[in-house]
């Protein structure tokens, strides 16, 4: 695609995760359902995390898409092909299957009813629904470079370690799970369910490399295209 069509996604991309993220803020100081945003507020909630990286990765590559492309090798451009690939792409996918897999099954035990009197569906979908077509139509508007698959999935291990230590800093702090679905777990179990929840994240990772690839051959025949 041209490089307008290209700024205009990722302003859109941006300006809508923008709006949800302030819609979120606006909620400050409502009666919320219990326990909802005790100790840690938003912050202890992957949901709520991922939708800042998904600003800030959509944000970067609008700033991006500023610069001149003869100057694509500079650390501001690399910057968002470092995001999108080894965190927004994984972590966002793994947002939306994993919380449509359990709440599919029981949405007690990741969203709970009470939090519908609080949050309207469509805010719901905003978190957990439409991060996946735009982290796709992201992939065919501009294809990304992907770091060394080693490095990545340690950087993304490192990440989701830091994670699980956050959830039980919260737990041993207030005595409360970040998501109900947590306390039916023994230490093992935990355990086992964050090493199957890095395993889910690794599949994905590989899937946005492999379908990353895929396109940018249809790139590179566009531009050849344009070029004659």
């Amino acid at each position: 695609m041209t490089p307008r069509p290209k700024g205009v996604y990722h302003i859109s991309a941006f300006s809508w995760y923008a709006f949800v993220v302030m819609t979120l803020a606006a909620k400050d100081g409502e009666e919320l359902p219990p326990g909802i945003f005790v100790y840690g507020g938003p912050w202890k909630y992957l949901t709520f995390l991922n939708l800042l990286l998904q600003m800030l990765f959509f944000g970067l590559a609008a700033v991006s898409d500023l610069q001149d492309e003869k100057n694509s090798n500079n650390t501001l451009n690399r910057c968002p092909d470092l995001i999108f690939s080894v965190f927004a792409f994984p972590v966002g996918m793994f947002v939306v299957v994993l919380f449509w897999a359990i709440f599919a099954y029981d949405r007690e035990l990741v969203y709970p009813a009470t939090i519908d009197t609080f949050l309207p569906p469509w805010i719901n979908h905003a978190m957990h629904t439409f991060v996946l077509p735009l982290l796709l139509g992201e992939i065919l508007v501009q294809p990304h470079a992907y770091p060394q698959t080693k490095n990545a999935l340690a950087t993304l291990g490192l990440v989701g370690i830091g994670y699980l230590f956050w959830i039980l800093w919260v737990y041993f702090s207030a005595g409360i799970w970040v998501y109900p679905l947590l306390g039916h777990f023994s230490a093992v179990g935990l355990l086992g369910f964050f090493c199957f929840n890095m395993s889910v994240v690794t599949l994905l990772y590989l899937l946005g490399d492999k379908l990353n690839s895929s396109t940018k051959p249809q790139q590179r025949q566009k531009k050849k295209k344009k070029a004659k």
